[in-house]
């Protein structure tokens, strides 16, 4: 999602909170809002917060904190299913397809994905790297029960 590598910080809050404020009142939405508040719909823990900006623009969500960054979360919900629509790294969408189906819902099988995710990229920015796609899918079909080629 090429579009939020330009923005600040409190610009791309500011697109969930009007992607939120869009759905809630039945407003017209870009497609790119539409996905946004689709993942904000499946996260009612973080609606209340994306209805009060106040609260959220400028909040600094530090793991001290004990608090998870929502902004963050639901922005690896788009990122999966970006990789999901665009099946980069090829065979992530039959990966996903096979762990939606041993899942309760396609909402915990992509967070099951995130976590392998925010690993993947966490392993990489440790090492200094590009993040491994092949090790990253290889847990995505190790998860999902496929055979690991």
């Amino acid at each position: 999602m090429p579009i939020f590598d330009t923005q600040s910080r409190e610009q791309l809050r500011q697109m969930y909170i009007e992607a939120w404020r869009k759905h809630r009142e039945g407003v017209p939405m870009q497609p790119l809002e539409a996905q946004i508040a689709d993942v904000v719909a499946l996260h009612p823990e973080y609606q209340a917060a994306l209805e009060r900006p106040d609260t959220v623009l400028d909040r600094d969500y530090s793991p001290e904190s004990g608090q998870s960054n929502p902004f963050l979360h639901m922005g690896l919900h788009l990122a999966v299913r970006d990789q999901i629509g665009t099946d980069r790294p090829p065979g992530i969408r039959a990966a996903f397809e096979a762990l939606a189906a041993r899942m309760s819902s396609p909402h915990d099988a992509e967070h099951q994905i995130i976590e392998r995710l925010a690993e993947a990229l966490w392993e990489a920015q440790r090492a200094g790297r590009p993040p491994d796609e092949q090790a990253y899918l290889r847990r995505i079909r190790e998860l999902a029960g496929l055979r690991i080629k």
